[in-house]
């Protein structure tokens, strides 16, 4: 399938395919594997993380500095995508509020197409939650669940056990992943021996991960012997 098939295939419009952020893709580069693809096709990293904020928080209202903070971009670079988004039409300003504030317009003609092509195209690869995750401590179990199994009314979207983690390095782990995917990670953390007891009497918060799909990423504790 080429570059036009593929956007043509998520009925998005010609005007955005044939834009200038994409005149410098080739097939080659397209299927190489080497970069993830939604940031060949939206040109940056800075664009896509924009546009994931934008399109996972529909019913959201930001200002600039909030955009900084969920994205981790740079106050201008924020600013210029901010205003590229803007002038398309994909968001408009809300009220007449002091900084401005921007949400996601929903009248915008080809919401429901992006919205289901960034959906089903975007992921995060394993290798790069465990390299986010590893900065924390020694790993024990991983366990990815709730909106990485495309199940979004769980508690929690990723177990992480481990023992001496240091709390604040994992939440800035989980901060950063949030900034690639451009919504909110719920997660859970637990020492070993409190894993193992909450395991042995089955809690509630447990069960909301282990009764819906999951997937083990990390698994040192033997939970699939």
């Amino acid at each position: 399938m080429g570059l036009a098939d593929f956007f043509r295939s998520y009925k998005l419009p010609p005007y955005l395919w044939r834009s200038q952020c994409f005149a410098f893709l080739r097939e080659s580069d397209y299927t190489s594997g080497t970069v993830e693809p939604l940031v060949k096709l939206f040109g940056s990293p800075a664009r896509l993380k924009m546009l994931r904020l934008f399109v996972f928080n529909q019913d959201a209202v930001f200002t600039l500095a909030e955009i900084v903070q969920r994205t981790k971009l740079s106050k201008s670079v924020a600013r210029k995508e901010l205003a590229e988004i803007l002038s398309a039409g994909l968001i408009r300003k809300k009220g007449t509020n002091v900084p401005a504030h921007y949400q996601t317009n929903p009248s915008f003609g080809h919401l429901d197409a992006l919205d289901a092509f960034i959906r089903e195209t975007t992921s995060l690869r394993p290798a790069s939650i465990l390299a986010s995750l590893k900065r924390a401590g020694a790993l024990r179990l991983v366990i990815l669940s709730g909106l990485f199994t495309g199940i979004l009314d769980t508690q929690i979207d990723l177990l992480v056990v481990g023992d001496h983690l240091d709390e604040r390095v994992l939440a800035n782990a989980v901060h950063s992943l949030e900034a690639e995917l451009g919504r909110e990670i719920r997660y859970a953390s637990f020492a070993t021996a409190d894993f193992r007891y909450r395991l042995g009497v089955y809690d509630r918060l447990l069960r909301d991960v282990f009764d819906y799909p999951h997937r083990l990423l990390v698994d040192k504790i033997g939970l699939q012997k």
